[in-house]
Formats: C-alpha cells, structure tokens, sequence
C-alpha cells in the first residue's frame, strides 16, 4: 500500500485525468472570473473617466459584451492546455504530465491577466486598450529599460500588484486534481473511443467561439465590433481585454507616419480640417445614401456608350434613365477601397482606406465622425444605417455605433416587423431580398422624425449570386452571374424609388447612390489598376433641377460624398475628412488616391495624369483620360514641375492621414 501514498492517492491522481472535459470546462471557467475581476479593476482604477456617465444597466451590459471577447482571448490562450487534456492519451500513472500541464495553463493566463493590469494604469495616456503596435514600440525600450518602467508603475500602483498575486494563486488552485465520481470505462478501446470523440467535437466548438461565429456572413471578431456595445470610444477599454487587442493586431501593419515634408506645407497643400466655406445659412434637407453591393461602372449602359461599338447595354435601365434624366454623376469617379469594410468609412466618413482597412486597425477606436455624427449631434437629425443581414455582419453595426447613428435596422429588426414576412425573404445565405428590404427601409424613413440622414446598404448583389424563385429567367444573364443580380438590384432600385416618391419627405431630401467596391471586371478597361475602382457616384435631388447633368472634367472619389453632401446643406461647423466637396472644387483640383495592395503602393489621380507611387517615389506615370488601358509609362517624359507638383499633394494627403490615424485626431480639437 505504501507505493500509493508518497504524494496523492491514485484515485485523486487519476481525477482530473479520468475526466478531462469537466476538468478543463472547470479551468476555463476559472480564466473567465479572473477576466471579469480584472475588467472590475479596470473600471475601478479608472472610475475618474467613466464616473457620471455609467448607469448599473449599461455598466452590467458592457460587462456582459465582454465576456465575447473574453472568450476569443481565453481560448486562444489556453488553446494548448484544452489540447493536452483533451488528447486521447493514456495518462493515470503519468502524474508528472499533470503538472506540465497546470504549469502552463497559470503562465499562459497570468499572461494574459497580467496585461489586463497593466492597461489599467496605461489606458488614461493612450485612450485605448494596448494593442500590437505599443507593444513594438516599447520593445525598443530593451528588457532593462522595460523592466524599470514596469517596477516603478508596480511600486506605485500596489493593489494591482497584490491582485495579480491573489490571481495566480486562484488559478492554480483550481487547477488541483479532483477525485474521479465515475470509473474510467472497461479496456482501452473504449477510452480512447471516448476520448477521441471529446477530442474531434471540441476543436470545431473552439474554433466559432474564437471566431466569433459561425457563417458566411460572420467575419471573425475584431477590437471594432466592441463600437457595437459602447456609447462613447472610452467604453470599449472596459469591454475589451488586453490580449484580445494584442492578438487581432500582431499581424496588422501600423500605420507608419512618413516625413515627406514640414506640417504647415503639407496642410498648404490638402487640408483634412475643412472650415465652414461660405455664411449662407445651413438648409437642413433630408440625406439618403444608398451602397450598393459590387456595383461597379462596368455593369451600367449609361457609363459605357461606346463600349463594344456602342451596342452594350448594361444591367441597370432604371439607374441609366436616373443619370440620363435627373441626376448629376462623373465619368471619373472612384472607390477607395476594394473590400465593404473599406468602402463604409470612405463614403460615410471621408476616411479612406491607406495601407490597412480602419476597421481592421487599432486605429477603429479612435474618435470617429461622419455624416450620421456631424448632422445628427450638431444639427438634430434623426440618423439611421439599414443593412439586411444580421446585425453584426461585416462589422457595420459596430461601424454605426461609432460614426453616430443613432438607430440600426438589420435582419432583427425586419424580422420582428409586423408588416414584412420576416425570414421568409432570407436569401437563405447574406441577408434579406434587396426589393423586400428597400420597402422597408422606405417605409421606416416615413417614420422617422425630419430631416433625417439614413443610410443602407444593399445585398443580393453578391456570391452566391441567387435571385428569388419568381424572377428566375427575368434578368439578362450577361457574363458573369453577378449581373443578373446587378439586374435584379437595379429594379429593387427602381420599386422603392417608386414608392418613395409618394413619401412626403421625398420632395426635400437628397440621394446619393454607390458602390463599395468594384468586383468581377471583364472588359479590358475595367480590369486595370484604375479600372479596378471605377464605382459610379450619382448624386439625385428631385427638387433641384441644379444637381443635373455628366461632368466629364472633374474627379471624384468615395471621401468626397461626405464634404460635397455637407457643402450642399451649407453645413457651418469644422469636420475632418480626406476628400473635397467637389461641388465647389475647380477641376484641376480634385483628386482621388487609393491604395494598391497588390503592390504595396498607392495610385493617384489628378488632373490629366495618373501616378502609381511606392512610398518612397513615383515608379509609372500615365496619361488616364486618354491611355485609359494604361499603356504608355510617360514617367521619363513628364513635366517636372508638374510632377513634382503632384507628387507632393499627393504625400501631403499620406502623410496627414498617418498622422491623424496613429495620433486620434478624426475630430476638430484632438
């Protein structure tokens, strides 16, 4: 009996073997109290900032957005701990395996912990969780230098000390063996059966939870979708945990601040802080901007006259007859970006897409406006953003929250709408039928309280590229099956238009209408570097016969539709944003500037020329109105003043925008 004693019995040495699943539910659920009780120190340490504006519903609700988060975090930390008690493995005499294994799930979590602690005291100086990027910067402090920071901070800050301390201890703690309550079954055939089918079910359950979901429409969770649970920027350090931040940044490029040229230059050049530019008083129409899904120019008759010796017609008869008859829209007009989540701030913000999608960065946490905060906090609107699908997909509702839309409409909300059939009119994969959900969207706009600023994006236009049972065979099929479905749009289009038109607010309201993004390019013009962007921008108000007619002389780009829509309504306070109202812009001086990610590069269109730039220097120039099939690299032959000229607007805009991203100043005063 004596071989059975030295340390622990066997039956209480075999229990958390005997029975790994409840052992690491009982470690997880331990990591998930130690998260809480940090995010309360947090709170509490840094009560000054939240002191007044938190009632116990919202802070409990915050608490409860957490715990997503958390998950990913926990998951990821103890991803080898739930490997290696879950392994089919034959472990009862192996006690040392045991302890390895307890070993690491307390560093790895004291880890993790232990970084929650610290952005406790480093939060108030960088207004966000520590992400990635500060992580690298104080790398080059070397571990000394680092070591003295952190001992001085301690020092000072003694309760956290103490708390990480308690922590550690509960964690391992609750890692101790327990006796088994069930005996291991007979042979080993059936325990590795047993433990095989734990095993195999465990790692699909790990990998939604960390994901954040499950689905097509479900992008894995990012530090942007806590906009989602937050009323103000600073809400999200108490959502947010420190290892989740420092993990969906690690493989993020930060944003990098060239030093092309001295501040006051660069802002002679392109100035982000746009003024009020005249004294008429503001006149507060309605705005409506419609996104429309992969609508690239390349599917409208009306932008391709003479495409194929003038006998293509396009997918979109009832946006064409639009331009044709009451719109004003550009022949130059460009997207900033090739993804959705790009294309949102850039058309809704002025915030295009430079090197890494905003919403992808650490740089989503920055104070952030927009058309729904500029027009909806100063200006009374009632602001609303539509997306049929569910309401966190593509990390738009956490993209509304924090642009100042006050209400959000997805697939919940249609849903539970009495006068729609609900998830009848699910496409069965994205989100609602685009016809079914711009009824609605007409008919919640008549509810709203004038003037309003909505916005909605649209969906059906997209893979798998499906149409309602009752239109099969009613849209031309074109060359790719996306344009039956641009087909469908467009007449979705054309019905809610109908019905809006009887809507009192329609006579009063301004529309605009564009894509996110270009996708599935088949003429040669289309699928070049600038082809590639070309988005239609249509600018309609049916009560201004002003806003009429096809400028073929000026650019425009996505950033522009928040300073042009602001300069239409003579809007008297100070925004940022990269683009221009390029209503009251001459010519010569817009531009568009987009991001290249094939080639790490930017693309820069001004003027008559178009430049392809490295970071560091110009390698291709062209002459786009003309050599539209970017031919001819005219580098060695432009005029140097003329491109040294472009050269430089074009880095005054980069440099601005790093700075501006990786210092939080999207606001006027920050």
């Amino acid at each position: 009996m004596k071989e059975n004693t030295p340390n622990q019995n066997p039956r209480e040495r075999a229990g958390i073997l005997d029975r790994p699943l409840p052992a690491t539910v009982v470690c997880l659920l331990a990591a998930y109290a130690a998260f809480t009780l940090t995010r309360a120190a947090f709170l509490i340490t840094n009560w000054h900032i939240y002191a007044g504006t938190l009632s116990p519903a919202h802070t409990l609700g915050l608490f409860r957005a957490g715990l997503i988060f958390d998950t990913t975090a926990i998951l990821y930390l103890n991803a080898p701990v739930i490997l290696l008690l879950l392994l089919p493995l034959h472990r009862k005499e192996r006690p040392l395996y045991y302890h390895i294994v307890r070993l690491l799930y307390v560093v790895l979590n004291m880890a993790g912990l232990g970084a929650n602690l610290i952005d406790c005291v480093y939060f108030p100086f960088t207004g966000k969780r520590t992400t990635a990027s500060v992580v690298q910067e104080f790398a080059n402090e070397g571990a000394g230098g680092l070591g003295s920071i952190i001992a001085g901070q301690a020092a000072r800050h003694w309760p956290l000390v103490v708390l990480f301390i308690i922590l550690g201890v509960w964690m391992w703690k609750c890692f101790r063996p327990r006796p088994a309550r069930a005996r291991r079954p007979q042979g080993l055939l059936a325990y590795y059966c047993l433990r095989t089918v734990v095993f195999l079910a465990a790692i699909p359950l790990v990998v939604i939870a960390i994901r954040g979901g499950v689905g097509k429409s479900t992008r894995p969770i990012t530090i942007s979708n806590a906009n989602e649970y937050a009323n103000r920027p600073a809400e999200t350090g108490i959502i947010l945990n420190t290892p989740f931040s420092i993990m969906r940044t690690l493989k993020k490029t930060p944003f990098q601040v060239p030093d092309y040229m001295d501040d006051d230059r660069a802002a002679q050049l392109f100035n982000p802080l746009h003024e009020p530019a005249d004294s008429l008083a503001f006149t507060p129409r309605n705005v409506v901007v419609i996104i429309l899904e992969s609508f690239s120019k390349q599917h409208f008759g009306f932008y391709n006259r003479t495409l194929r010796g003038g006998t293509y017609r396009g997918f979109t008869p009832f946006l064409d007859s639009l331009c044709n008859n009451a719109a004003l829209t550009w022949r130059y007009s460009y997207a900033n970006g090739r993804k959705s989540i790009e294309g949102m701030p850039s058309v809704l913000s002025g915030l295009p897409n430079y090197v890494e999608p905003l919403f992808l960065t650490p740089a989503s946490l920055n104070h952030l406006s927009g058309l729904a905060r500029e027009l909806g906090e100063n200006r009374g609107y009632t602001t609303a953003f539509f997306h049929g699908a569910q309401n966190s997909s593509m990390g738009f509702h956490a993209f509304a929250r924090a642009t100042g839309f006050q209400r959000y409409y997805g697939r919940t909300e249609y849903n539970s709408d009495p006068q729609t059939a609900g998830d009848d009119d699910f496409d069965g994969t994205w989100a609602i039928w685009d016809e079914e959900f711009l009824q609605f969207y007409s008919r919640k706009m008549s509810e709203l309280p004038q003037p309003f600023m909505t916005a909605v994006f649209t969906a059906s236009s997209h893979d798998p590229f499906r149409l309602p049972e009752r239109y099969e065979g009613q849209f031309p099929e074109g060359e790719s099956p996306l344009q039956r479905c641009v087909a469908y749009s467009d007449n979705a289009l054309r019905l809610f238009f109908r019905q809006a038109s009887s809507q009192p607010w329609f006579d009063n309201t301004v529309f605009v209408i564009t894509a996110d993004h270009t996708s599935q390019q088949i003429d040669p013009f289309y699928t070049t570097s600038l082809g590639n962007y070309c988005v239609p921008v249509i600018l309609y108000a049916p009560a201004d016969t002003t806003l009429r007619g096809y400028d073929e002389e000026k650019i425009i780009q996505q950033a522009d539709i928040m300073p042009t829509l602001l300069g239409l309504l003579h809007y008297d306070r100070p925004y940022v944003a990269f683009g221009q109202d390029v209503l009251h812009t001459p010519a010569p001086e817009t531009f568009a500037l987009h991001w290249l990610p094939e080639s790490s590069g930017y693309e820069y269109v001004s003027g008559n020329y178009l430049l392809q730039f490295d970071g560091r220097q110009t390698t291709a120039a062209y002459r786009f109105r003309t050599d539209s099939l970017l031919h001819d690299n005219i580098l060695a032959t432009m005029p140097p003043d003329t491109l040294t000229l472009l050269e430089e607007q074009m880095k005054s805009v980069i440099q601005q925008y790093m700075q501006r991203m990786t210092q939080d100043r999207l606001v006027p005063g920050r």
